[in-house]
């Protein structure tokens, strides 16, 4: 680790402190399905090897989250992972590294995955460096969880980094957390139990 990298993780429950009160949740009130399916969808892990969200049709919930290595919010691996322990048997997580917001992951794929698993011990997928945001070149998968046509509901990409799509075992989305709200927060573990 970096001594920002260090600094920041120190810094990361002052941060959650402060933004207590301005959590924000989305939830698909309605139930609106998805118009296209996520099923159809797939990913480059940073290994080489495809994903396919077809092969998880079973898990009770996917949560898709773009990450960084070098922001305030980093210290959320440990907690992804703590969550992926947790719930291995309803929840897949899976994580989407981006230098989209403030060009805080510039590594590569094979030093974020040294990263992540010396500093976090994560073990959950981790898919190939992509774009998030609503722009040109933008990952499918996030810009199926961005765009209403696809996902039925969410218009809106990821405001920062750690922001989280829970998905349910139909493949549709069913909530948006924003980078404030803890992975292991009641808000995301009360719906996987």
């Amino acid at each position: 680790m970096t001594k920002k990298q260090k600094l920041l993780q120190r810094l990361y429950p002052i941060s959650m402190w402060l933004k207590k009160s301005k959590k924000s949740v989305l939830t698909n009130t309605k139930g609106t399905r998805a118009f296209v399916s996520l099923i159809h969808y797939r990913e480059k892990l940073n290994t080489g090897e495809t994903l396919w969200w077809k092969n998880y049709e079973g898990k009770k919930y996917i949560l898709f989250v773009n990450t960084a290595s070098d922001c305030g919010y980093t210290a959320q691996y440990k907690e992804l992972q703590q969550l992926a322990d947790t719930f291995k048997d309803e929840l897949l997580v899976v994580a989407f590294p981006s230098n989209d917001f403030g060009e805080q992951e510039k590594g590569t794929d094979k030093e974020i995955a040294q990263f992540c698993s010396i500093n976090y011990g994560v073990t959950f997928p981790i898919v190939q460096k992509s774009i998030v945001k609503n722009t040109v070149g933008q990952n499918e998968t996030f810009c199926w969880l961005s765009v209403e046509e696809y996902n039925g509901w969410l218009n809106g990409s990821p405001t920062w980094n750690f922001c989280k799509y829970l998905i349910n075992k139909e493949g549709e989305l069913t909530h948006f957390f924003d980078t404030s709200v803890s992975p292991m927060s009641k808000q995301i573990t009360s719906l996987i139990v």
